[in-house]
């Protein structure tokens, strides 16, 4: 008798999982809006940043030579930066004037300035100095401009210890090896070293974590908005265990982003030549609690938003805010400890952070065990709280505080527009 009454509690609890799935789905697939988000904008936002940046860094920008020196050593030094695969010397001009006319007119994003008595400290021995101006319009601008006149200038100081040896009376190989006791060699160990090897990647977890919890906050505010208070919480499943429905809302979601996961995690790295070094296995261990946490978060907050457009808000918002969070451009050692603890709270910070060390450095899961942790950590936690905010909702005791709260933000946002 005890294992029929098992087996039907077993049999109902799926039963409910799935009818709850079922509606899910549907409510998904009709939300036109919703399937724009999780569709179109899960895989467009991706696809738009690894076209713009597919080259990784500018190459070939305009800049202009100023030679005031017109000595062989200035001539030598354009010459060789006009080579380099970063800048192309468009313009050489006699003033500095003309220069800043064509960097005013957008026809040139750098200037290379050099003094009268440049090729005369050269010949001195004496230290010389190269002036260097750069479009600061977009750090890539600068980048390739900094790049090039590095490289050159490396070059250029080792061309002149050798010549002053030379003049010493010491050449060939003792002479190298006094310029250059220790070989050096770039490897890139990660990727290809451009913007896209660094930006894109970590936008990938972050598109996820966003359109995600935006499309959900959709269908809660949807909801809101219609009075559909049963879509809270059925009235068929109000007497039986909340967990069931927030499983099956959990398990539809998840479904459904499956096709956007695939499309953003295995093909986009290999269609724009972004690092790919993780074991696919070891992806999808580490990405079931990022979906997770991502999931049971957005259940959690939407039902608390009362108009669609509340979660877009939020989005456009905090976007810019989790992306550095992560910690990707600027070490978390040095974050305030308030917002190291704010940002782990999030699952895209952790997402972000064991993404980029699986998928672009060929790490395993032991190697991210603290992100793999912290991410099973917030999908429990935030699972519970998705229960209780659904039960909170279920039984009329509604925040009129939260709900004065979000009828501001809408005001402002709507007075701005």
């Amino acid at each position: 008798m005890n294992v029929m009454k098992r087996r039907n509690i077993f049999l109902q609890f799926f039963r409910d999982i799935w009818s709850v799935f079922s509606i899910e789905v549907h409510r998904i697939f009709r939300d036109s809006g919703v399937v724009l988000i999780f569709f179109f904008g899960g895989i467009t936002y991706v696809l738009l940043f690894g076209m713009v940046y597919r080259t990784e860094m500018v190459q070939n920008l305009p800049v202009a030579v100023v030679d005031e020196s017109r000595s062989e050593a200035s001539r030598r030094y354009a010459h060789m930066v006009d080579a380099t695969r970063e800048v192309n010397v468009a313009y050489v001009c006699n003033t500095m004037q003309e220069a800043k006319t064509l960097m005013a007119e957008r026809k040139i994003n750098g200037i290379f300035y050099f003094p009268r008595d440049y090729g005369e400290r050269i010949a001195a021995n004496e230290t010389a100095h190269i002036g260097l101006f750069c479009d600061m319009s977009t750090f890539l601008y600068y980048r390739s401009v900094l790049t090039a006149s590095s490289t050159v200038m490396l070059e250029e100081m080792k061309q002149i210890e050798l010549l002053r040896y030379a003049m010493a009376g010491i050449t060939g190989e003792m002479a190298e090896v006094l310029v250059s006791p220790i070989s050096f060699e770039k490897v890139d160990l990660f990727g290809l070293g451009g913007f896209a090897s660094f930006l894109v990647p970590a936008l990938i977890i972050l598109v996820m974590h966003q359109t995600l919890f935006f499309g959900i906050c959709m269908l809660g505010g949807r909801a809101r908005e219609d009075k559909i208070e049963r879509y809270l919480m059925p009235t068929r499943l109000r007497k039986r265990s909340i967990y069931r429905v927030v499983l099956g809302r959990a398990l539809a979601y998840m479904v459904a982003y499956l096709p956007v996961m695939a499309i953003d995690v295995l093909l986009m790295p290999w269609l724009f030549g972004l690092p790919a070094l993780g074991n696919i296995g070891a992806l999808a261990c580490f990405l079931l609690p990022f979906f997770l946490s991502t999931i049971f978060f957005s259940m959690m907050v939407s039902v608390l938003i009362i108009e669609r457009e509340m979660g877009m808000l939020q989005m456009a918002v905090f976007s810019l805010v989790l992306l550095f969070l992560s910690g990707f451009s600027w070490p978390t050692d040095n974050f305030p400890p308030l917002w190291r603890i704010a940002g782990y709270a999030i699952p895209s910070t952790a997402g972000i952070q064991g993404f980029l060390r699986i998928n672009s450095m060929g790490a395993d899961l032991e190697q991210v065990s603290l992100q793999y942790s912290i991410l099973w950590l917030l999908a429990g936690v935030y699972f519970v709280g998705a229960c209780l905010s659904l039960r909170y909702i279920n039984n009329g005791r509604y925040c009129a505080l939260w709900h004065k709260i979000c009828n501001a933000l809408c005001k402002v946002t709507s007075q701005n527009n």
